[in-house]
């Protein structure tokens, strides 16, 4: 993390990863999520899952990547790319299907970077295996971005993720031993989670010394489960307030080393009951940073628990 930053940008990541300026261009496949075969999914996932910024997932993987690339490039003068295969489950496709797209998207110029969206049981050595052979044969590097959400393993239930933290410290450590990077999106303000499960999961995810985080803010779909229940009122969501301070908690904690994706959701307004109390995601931003300013607070400012960190005091008392 530079000087005079609040928290470690991902933007800054990959450009002393790549010595530049890198963009991800949204890559949509014909693929669902285990979830939504067994039922409706989690309680947060509408329809389109998270792919709303990406093309249909019926155009072609190299068409989808060619188009959003001419335009980025002439709009931000942008060289290097990272193919991101964003919405639902991407390796819960067969092995075959799977490596054809992300050959596929390897093979065209300028991309540096394959990140896979997933589920943490939805990790085997045999995909893992397909992404090392992409990257060794077209020079490209992986990232594995990972849903999480919480750490709290009653709440995953609650919102029904379909998989224990078991399966997710299990997912880590296979992706790991393969050396490639590993993204973790999480929500900070889940109904059934309070600040302590947040802090918890900002200790987890530094231990476990994941590379990035992606941080929700918790939105309401329309026509999902978590929408039902919000309407009904049998949910309550925290207040801007409380969540700002989960948010600067959980980073205070937070590995320094670690990116920081995201900071707060975005979704179309039509699609959404409730998302970031009726602000835009850029001026929540300001606001953060304004507070972390005013408190004179950073990223890793309590980064200090892992490593013995009992003894370190026992040394300070003697």
């Amino acid at each position: 993390m530079g000087p005079n930053m609040y928290y470690y940008p991902y933007s800054e990541f990959l450009k002393n990863k790549y010595g530049e300026k890198v963009y991800k261009l949204p890559v949509n496949l014909p693929v669902t999520c285990p979830n939504r075969i067994a039922g409706r999914g989690c309680i947060f996932c509408a329809e389109p899952g998270t792919g709303f910024e990406a093309m249909d997932a019926q155009v072609p993987v190299a068409e989808q990547i060619i188009r959003t690339k001419e335009h980025i490039s002439k709009k931000y003068k942008a060289r290097l790319f990272i193919a991101y295969f964003q919405n639902y489950t991407n390796t819960f496709l067969p092995p075959e299907s799977f490596r054809a797209y992300v050959t596929e998207a390897a093979k065209i110029k300028d991309i540096v970077e394959i990140a896979v969206s997933t589920r943490p049981d939805c990790i085997t050595e045999e995909y893992l295996d397909i992404l090392q052979k992409v990257s060794r044969e077209h020079q490209v590097e992986i990232t594995v971005e990972l849903g999480l959400q919480t750490v709290n393993y009653h709440t995953l239930e609650k919102i029904g993720r379909g998989h224990t933290l078991a399966a997710f410290i299990d997912a880590v450590l296979m992706i790991r031993s393969y050396g490639f990077d590993i993204c973790t999106h999480v929500i900070l303000n889940l109904p059934w989670d309070d600040r302590s499960d947040c802090l918890e999961t900002a200790r987890v995810l530094s231990a476990l010394k994941v590379n990035a985080v992606k941080i929700h803010s918790l939105y309401v779909a329309k026509n999902t489960p978590l929408c039902e229940a919000y309407e009904n009122g049998t949910i309550t969501l925290c207040s801007k307030e409380e969540y700002m301070e989960r948010l600067i908690c959980f980073l205070e904690l937070l590995d320094p080393d670690m990116a920081v994706e995201r900071l707060f959701s975005r979704i179309p307004e039509k699609d959404a009951v409730f998302c970031n109390w009726g602000m835009s995601w850029w001026k929540l931003k300001d606001e953060l940073t304004k507070e972390m300013e005013r408190r004179g607070t950073y990223q890793g400012r309590t980064y200090g628990y892992l490593h013995g960190a009992a003894l370190h005091t026992l040394r300070d008392i003697r």
